[in-house]
This record gives C-alpha cells, sequence and structure tokens, in this order.
C-alpha cells in the first residue's frame, strides 16, 4: 500500500491529523476550558503540530501574544498537558491518545531577523546593485 505524500514528504494523514489536533488545542485555550491563571491572563496561539509517523506523539508549537511570559505560558501548559491530552482524544478518533509535548514556535523570531537583515543599509546596497 502507496501511502500519498505531500510536497513536503509528510503524508497527509499526518498533516491531517496534526492539523485537527492544532484546531482542537486552539479551540480549548480559546474558550478557556484550562482552568489556569497564566492561560487566562494570556493569548495563546497554537500555531503548528507535528504528529509522530505513528501518531503517538504529538510536538505543539506556541506563541503568546506579542511573545509575552513564553517560558511561563509553557510551564503552564505542562503542568496542564494531562487535561489538553484527554481534551484531544475525546474528539479526534485515533487508536492511541496522542502525548502532547508543547514548544516555543520561533519561526516568526527567526523571520523578523530576516527581515532585519535584509532592511539593512548594507544588504540593501547589495541587493540595488543586481
Amino acid at each position: 500500500m502507496r501511502q500519498t505524500e505531500s510536497p513536503e514528504g509528510k503524508s497527509v494523514r499526518l498533516l491531517r491529523v496534526g492539523e485537527q489536533v492544532r484546531h482542537i488545542l486552539s479551540d480549548v485555550l480559546t474558550r478557556g476550558d484550562v482552568h489556569d491563571e497564566v492561560l487566562a491572563s494570556h493569548t495563546v496561539s497554537v500555531t503548528e503540530v507535528r504528529m509522530s509517523p505513528d501518531l503517538k506523539h504529538a510536538v505543539v508549537f506556541i506563541k503568546s501574544l506579542l511573545g509575552q511570559d513564553e517560558e511561563a505560558v509553557l510551564k503552564a501548559l505542562r503542568t496542564n498537558t494531562a487535561y489538553l491530552q484527554r481534551a484531544v482524544a475525546s474528539r479526534v478518533q485515533l487508536k492511541y491518545a496522542a502525548k502532547l509535548k508543547f514548544r516555543a514556535d520561533e519561526s516568526f523570531d527567526e523571520g523578523s531577523h530576516i527581515d532585519r537583515l535584509l532592511r539593512d543599509p548594507k544588504v540593501a546596497q547589495d541587493l540595488a546593485d543586481d
């Protein structure tokens, strides 16, 4: 049996399940279902969920609004992991409940760093010569 793959090389099923998990976690966090003071006082975006090939593990990338208190938000999410795993397991029909691992999403910081570099007058001068 051949697995359908996306251009990135990941199977469509992994991407689909990851996106489902992302939507569920976003919904749970937006509605304030997790009774935690830190999570209640911060807006948290779930930017991406990467599933392992066996769908038993998920790495959840998050970004707090304006990057404020990101370590405190990560700690709160890790403290409430069991609740969030149950919320996901009850809404995603999989054989096993995925173990969630939370990480800060650094891609926005990298993007803004590259943008600053490209706007540097020396770099802009080099690019204008082309």
